[in-house]
């Protein structure tokens, strides 16, 4: 951590009452300062400015950072979801599931906003069945939590890298685990789409899509840094698009439980 004032880019961890998000990708990006390092009033062009730092293409990065953008939707959007307001407004109709934000929820200048502990709303983007943290009906959905972290990075089956297949198993484990653990479980569809994507980001952006480095991954998900004291760089030559990161997300659910397709169905990835 540097000594001096911090510039853009130099890490520093999380301080006492800073906030925070389930998603290590966007902690990292405020751990680093790309976005408001306290996680709060956090406006979509700098989060969208952020994701350029995993390599992202346009298109990729504005549909993982626009979404939640918009305004939580109330409970019976669907009914209120004709076909004119799709005509008029077929962004803010396909992705309102996504949204998080409050009603008419803005900064000072009047710009829409966001808090990073708002992407906690459960079945926005966070999910059951996580990775790193637990279940929304288990109390806390937000908190990395150690020991979770530690299976994660004990799945290499090699102890030098994490492989699609160890991802995959690990995944199976922790539906497992869920299922005994949490009575109100809700792992289908959607959030099944958005845990393979996450899998595929990882090993995307990390990775050369079949692997990722075992200290890169304690560094993002333990640390909440860019691996770059590991030797990470970010891609060069060309950037990460939605389609690869489809492709990859597909096979990784083809794969995950081809025999239960009433809970995991293989389908594209938004996120």
């Amino acid at each position: 951590m540097p000594s001096g004032p911090l510039q853009r880019g130099d890490y520093a961890p999380v301080k006492p009452g800073d906030l925070r998000s389930p998603c290590p990708a966007v902690n990292a990006l405020a751990n680093h300062g790309y976005i408001p390092r306290d996680g709060r009033n956090v406006l979509a062009s700098e989060l969208l400015s952020g994701m350029n730092q995993y390599g992202l293409g346009s298109f990729l990065a504005s549909m993982l950072t626009h979404p939640v953008f918009l305004e939580q939707s109330p409970k019976d959007h669907k009914a209120k979801s004709t076909w004119w307001n799709t005509l008029a407004h077929p962004f803010a109709t396909a992705f309102a599931a996504f949204g998080v934000r409050e009603p008419q929820q803005k900064d000072a200048d009047g710009i829409a906003c966001l808090n990073l502990d708002q992407l906690a709303l459960h079945n926005a983007i966070e999910h059951d069945v996580s990775l790193t943290r637990l279940d929304f009906a288990q109390g806390d959905n937000n908190t990395p939590q150690p020991q979770l972290i530690a299976d994660l990075l004990a799945s290499s089956s090699n102890g030098k890298t994490i492989t699609i297949p160890d991802f995959i198993a690990l995944r199976k484990r922790r539906y497992e685990k869920q299922k005994e653990d949490n009575q109100e479980l809700d792992f289908k569809g959607m959030q099944v789409q958005l845990a393979c994507s996450e899998v595929a980001m990882i090993l995307k952006v990390f990775g050369d899509g079949k692997e990722v480095p075992v200290d890169y991954v304690k560094a993002f998900f333990q640390d909440g840094r860019l691996p770059r004291n590991e030797g990470w760089l970010k891609r060069r030559w060309w950037t990460l698009g939605l389609i690869e990161v489809n492709m990859l997300a597909s096979k990784i659910q083809a794969a995950l439980a081809p025999s239960e397709k009433t809970t995991i169905s293989v389908a594209s990835v938004v996120h």
